[in-house]
């Protein structure tokens, strides 16, 4: 297709979109009507999410998109004979009767469908994270203020009952005071990575010029396609926007912070012998008044912390010791550690220690506070109903699209400031970080035409 050939069809699908949202949002949903959604990005998570979803009550898939044929044809035998196929997410989103998208495309292309789906008078469920980077968040913000839009980014933390019991305990003051907490997410991919490979043609059917989308043209590879692409800057931001941006969302919640006032990182490709870009460990440092956030990602070591309870499940754990992912809140009276499976209360003793505490006058009664675990499940069962449950309602998602904002800026100033090299300042009203050009740069990109939309 030529390009001005292109861009007139771009014209007119955003021309179509415009039509469709004046009688998309007039259609008001009653308590047991049924909810008809669109999966935009077929491939594991989507389909995770999307049986999940299916399993609320009233809730059909009336169409499926992908680009990816095998992962089209999946998708369409699973949503059955009367479901609608589209390889172009605008085609989707111009039909009338679908009430809501679930967009569970690579992250590059996360912004664009959400802000059309939200125009076409669509509601939206979009993974993690919300946007490419901070520009496109915003932008997603405000087309669904401005459409009257629920947008929820699939960050299910916020739906677990087991972390709005930890941030009870925290912000009752059971843990003491809490300075200090540090994240971690470790996986052991040495030495290969996710290994090398020649371009190549794409597979068949697969129309790479649309899968770049706003990212630079560069030729097919298989490691910038299915499942390795966010080991690369124009489509991801590695484990930082990956597993990073749950627990900067659950600490958000947890200590109800909101934005970092600076932000160090260092980190490299030290060990990984592979064609990827993002590093294979980076740790980033970030600072809020009176609070500071220590984040690790490691690719080359899963262990990540130790301390388990016999029996007790960790998230992604593969031995008996390890604790690959995780967050630990270091508080006065005990250290919390949490993630998607449960917590854990490690009590402080009584005594006092360090220099000079042998001289003072020392309790006896133990411990500070009480040995406490509690198990869970991963909540994206929840978290999907809750977007099905306010797509009736018309009430704000537990992660509404502006929780997720905030949360993926957090990991996005961390890759910042790892790419520039550079202790970020970062003015949260305005969304600025302060006195840096270059690094400033980072904040969005110059999206390849005719895609340059936001």
């Amino acid at each position: 297709m030529k390009r001005r050939q292109f861009i007139k069809r771009v014209a007119q699908a955003t021309a179509a979109l415009s039509a469709t949202s004046a009688v998309s949002a007039q259609r008001v949903l009653g308590a047991n009507e049924r909810v008809r959604v669109g999966l935009i990005g077929c491939g594991g998570r989507g389909m995770f999410d999307a049986k999940l979803m299916r399993e609320a009550p009233n809730v059909e898939f009336a169409a499926v998109c992908d680009l990816y044929p095998p992962h089209l044809a999946r998708a369409k035998e699973w949503a059955g004979p009367a479901a609608k196929q589209f390889k172009n997410f605008r085609r989707l989103l111009e039909q009338k009767d679908i009430d809501a998208v679930l967009i569970a495309t690579p992250d590059h292309w996360h912004a664009i469908p959400t802000v059309d789906a939200c125009r076409a008078g669509k509601d939206v469920y979009v993974e993690k994270p919300l946007g490419h980077n901070i520009k496109e968040g915003r932008a997603m913000v405000e087309a669904a203020r401005r459409h009257n839009r629920v947008v929820q980014m699939g960050a299910q933390q916020r739906s677990a009952p087991h972390y709005a019991e930890v941030a009870r305990i925290i912000q009752s003051g059971e843990l003491g005071q809490v300075h200090f907490a540090r994240i971690w997410n470790y996986v052991n991919m040495y030495p290969d990575g996710i290994g090398r490979a020649t371009d190549s043609d794409p597979p068949e059917g697969v129309d790479w010029d649309m899968y770049l989308g706003p990212a630079p043209y560069v030729p097919f590879n298989k490691n910038r396609f299915i499942g390795t692409y966010r080991w690369f800057w124009d489509y991801g931001g590695g484990l930082v926007t990956d597993f990073g941006i749950h627990r900067f969302d659950s600490m958000r919640q947890i200590m109800k912070l909101d934005a970092p006032v600076s932000v160090t990182a260092s980190g490299g490709r030290y060990g990984l012998s592979d064609g990827a870009e993002t590093p294979d460990m980076v740790q980033v440092t970030y600072e809020y008044p009176g609070f500071i956030l220590g984040y690790e990602a490691s690719m080359l070591n899963a262990h990540g912390a130790g301390g388990r309870t016999p029996g007790k499940k960790y998230y992604q754990a593969r031995g008996n010791e390890d604790r690959p992912h995780g967050e630990a809140y270091y508080g006065t009276n005990g250290t919390l550690i949490v993630d998607r499976l449960g917590f854990e209360i490690y009590p402080e003793l009584s005594n006092a220690s360090g220099p000079g505490a042998a001289g003072r006058e020392q309790r006896s009664d133990g411990l500070r506070m009480q040995r406490k675990e509690a198990s869970a499940e991963d909540a994206t069962a929840l978290h999907v109903k809750n977007f099905i449950d306010c797509v009736r309602s018309r009430k704000k998602p537990a992660a509404d699209v502006e929780i997720g904002h905030h949360s993926t800026i957090v990991a996005h100033l961390g890759n910042i400031a790892y790419r520039s090299g550079h202790k970020i300042r970062w003015d949260a009203p305005k969304e600025q970080i302060v006195d840096d050009a270059e690094a400033s740069k980072l904040l969005a990109r110059q999206a390849r035409k005719p895609w340059d939309l936001i």
